[in-house]
């Protein structure tokens, strides 16, 4: 790196007897006086200005520019300067996640993130601006997963800047910044008994929604958006290919979470149940957009619809159905006069995907083959979740010990 610094209060000239002389310039006593100068990696000329007795200073930062530029840690001051947001926002176009999830990404960024952390240059963050920022949102009661997910969006946009150079590290990679803590709650699976009353209490045309969740396992987008071809009654198997979902507030079809498409087990009282919904609630052809709002127009014959023989919604389904169904079946209190249900988050339709994993773990399927119907990408995450829900392999590490402990007593005494 070429890099010299130039004192702008000074020129030398070359006097008449030869000899080279420092003479006034016309800045001499007012503004910066040291520019420290250098060619960045692009080839072009930068620089940084110091005052009046900070040659020194200049000297250690042009040193320092050097160093940073052979370790492949230069950052250009130009880039540095880029805030947050300008960047976030850049990158939220380009970054290549699902539509919809961009849509979320955008939102709480704009929500959670750029009111605390937008305006700061890229070049400026240290670990304690991130401390601060997280311990603003528990202050503000954004805490738990929906924290998490936050945090996570701002950590990756930073990894993304510091791959395109604007600053040295992620501070969110410090060993002193720590994400938002998530409470681990082992999942307690609702009895055959509860999974049932709620079927009974709720309108009959959405009861076979139980059927599909506690059955098959299905997620509340996945039941919602099931259409007549995705019920194969030939070779037992519901194909799990679509979900109904909302993007940007308007309702669409979409791959279920994750892209995973996936064939499931159609179990016989499953069937004869959704036979029994067809007959009684005819299915009904309709169009929305394929992925996101405004996409192209996509028409599917779905099992479940409203009332008034328009698709479910999800915001209508939950408060005027599934809650009521709840406080009928004694899962959450009943509503008072003038009030709204109480929260049952622990209790959304999530719960029958619970029932279906807990019933085929205690009948002994493989954590491979549930995380397959469940659509989990990891097994490993359905071990994590369900891991409690295999009482068996403790049973089964008693029988092996106590069968090895008599063997050996047996054998001892012949």
């Amino acid at each position: 790196m070429a890099g010299h610094i130039q004192d702008r209060w000074y020129r030398v000239e070359a006097g008449q007897d030869g000899k080279s002389r420092k003479v006034k310039t016309e800045r001499y006593g007012s503004g910066l006086r040291y520019r420290a100068r250098y060619v960045g990696p692009d080839g072009t000329e930068k620089s940084k200005s110091f005052p009046d007795r900070q040659r020194r200073l200049a000297e250690a930062w042009l040193a320092q520019t050097k160093a940073d530029m052979e370790r492949g840690q230069y950052v250009d001051p130009k880039a540095s300067r880029v805030t947050f947001r300008q960047y976030a926002e850049r990158w939220l176009k380009n970054h290549g996640a699902d539509p919809n999830t961009g849509f979320s990404m955008e939102s709480q960024l704009r929500l959670h993130a750029f009111p605390y952390i937008g305006s700061r240059p890229l070049g400026s963050f240290q670990p304690a601006h991130i401390r601060d920022w997280v311990g603003e949102l528990a202050a503000a009661g954004v805490t738990g997963s929906y924290a998490r997910v936050i945090y996570s969006n701002v950590r990756s946009v930073l990894s993304a800047a510091v791959d395109d150079g604007h600053l040295p590290k992620n501070p969110c990679a410090a060993r002193s910044v720590k994400a938002p803590v998530v409470e681990v709650k082992r999942v307690t699976p609702w009895t055959t008994e509860r999974v049932f009353a709620v079927r009974t209490a709720l309108p009959e045309r959405y009861q076979a929604t139980v059927d599909l969740g506690a059955g098959c396992g299905l997620r509340q987008g996945e039941i919602l958006g099931i259409t007549v071809d995705a019920i194969d009654f030939d070779t037992d198997t519901v194909h799990v290919v679509q979900q109904l979902k909302l993007s940007r507030s308007k309702a669409v079809f979409a791959p279920p979470k994750g892209g995973k498409l996936r064939d499931v087990p159609l179990p016989g009282p499953v069937a004869d149940a959704l036979r029994a919904h067809m007959k009684r609630f005819p299915p009904v052809d309709i169009t929305l957009p394929w992925k996101v709002a405004g996409g192209p127009l996509v028409t599917r014959k779905l099992l479940f619809t409203g009332p008034m023989g328009g698709h479910v919604w999800r915001s209508s389904f939950n408060p005027d159905a599934w809650k009521p169904a709840l406080a009928a079946a004694g899962v959450i209190p009943a509503r008072k006069k003038g009030a709204e249900y109480a929260s049952a988050r622990e209790h959304g339709m999530h719960a029958l995907r619970h029932f279906y994993a807990s019933v085929l773990l205690d009948a002994g399927e493989n954590v491979k083959a549930l995380a397959e119907y469940l659509g989990h990408s990891d097994p490993g995450l359905t071990l994590r979740v369900y891991a409690h829900l295999m009482p068996s392999s403790q049973e089964r590490t008693r029988k092996a010990i106590s069968t090895a402990f008599t063997a050996s007593k047996d054998h001892t005494i012949s």
